[in-house]
């Protein structure tokens, strides 16, 4: 398909600031919405890329696809942004279950693609994850080996990591990523996902999720072909019950 000039460069120009910073205006959506020629160009660029458009009514994202885009956020980034330095894997797939917990707690796990509360409390987020490492145990050792080979995830290192960590201080009012607690990493979690533009602060320890992860997680989080029935198995769903 041939397209105006004019198209071509002002549909680059968006695709270059979303490169550079991910998201843009809501000026960029209405303009994406209405405009087919523009809305084709910047599909097929971000496709080179591996990646998608996720539009939401206030601004417009680019989100990596798969690990494959250049885009795509790795596990060392997060280490030396968020993590303390002798972080190890064992932390990143923490961090990604804490992520996958927050998610079904806004979404009643996962039983509803519309989102089920307004807010939730970070002591509420470590109460969440700490039933889910309980139903992780509830495995047999030999089960979890073989679930860890069919969605190579390492459950057991989850649970040992979450166990080992402090809970003396869990009841303290506030925690920072310098307190090895279940708390402190909650935080810590949540400054990564802030970053991400996926949750944000509403005082009072409460956070909420932004319209890009409700859309992210409405689009690829509650399909099989993206989650592997990595969802159904934490949350202990089964057959058509998921």
């Amino acid at each position: 398909m041939n397209y105006p000039e004019i198209k071509v460069i002002r549909a680059f120009q968006y695709y270059t600031v979303l490169a550079r910073d991910g998201v843009l205006p809501v000026e960029a959506v209405r303009e994406y919405q209405a405009d087919d020629d523009i809305r084709g160009l910047l599909e097929k660029f971000s496709n080179a890329v591996d990646c998608v458009i996720i539009n939401t009514s206030e601004a417009m994202y680019l989100v990596p696809r798969t690990k494959l885009s250049p885009f795509h956020v790795s596990n060392d980034w997060i280490k030396r942004r968020y993590l303390r330095t002798a972080a190890t894997n064992t932390d990143i797939y923490l961090l990604y279950f804490a992520t996958i917990v927050l998610f079904g707690s806004f979404f009643d796990r996962y039983n509803s693609e519309e989102q089920t509360i307004q807010f939730l409390r970070l002591d509420d987020w470590v109460k969440h994850i700490n039933e889910r490492v309980n139903f992780l145990q509830s495995h047999e050792e030999e089960d979890l080996i073989a679930y860890e080979k069919e969605f190579s995830y390492n459950w057991r290192a989850i649970i040992d990591k979450w166990e080992d960590m402090d809970d003396i201080k869990e009841t303290a009012k506030k925690q920072t990523g310098n307190t090895i607690s279940r708390l402190s990493f909650v935080d810590t979690v949540k400054r990564f996902l802030i970053s991400q533009q996926l949750i944000r602060e509403l005082g009072n320890e409460e956070i909420t999720i932004t319209e890009k992860a409700k859309i992210i997680v409405q689009r690829f989080f509650m399909e099989a072909e993206y989650n592997k029935g990595i969802f159904e198995f934490i949350y202990g769903f089964k057959g058509d019950e998921a």
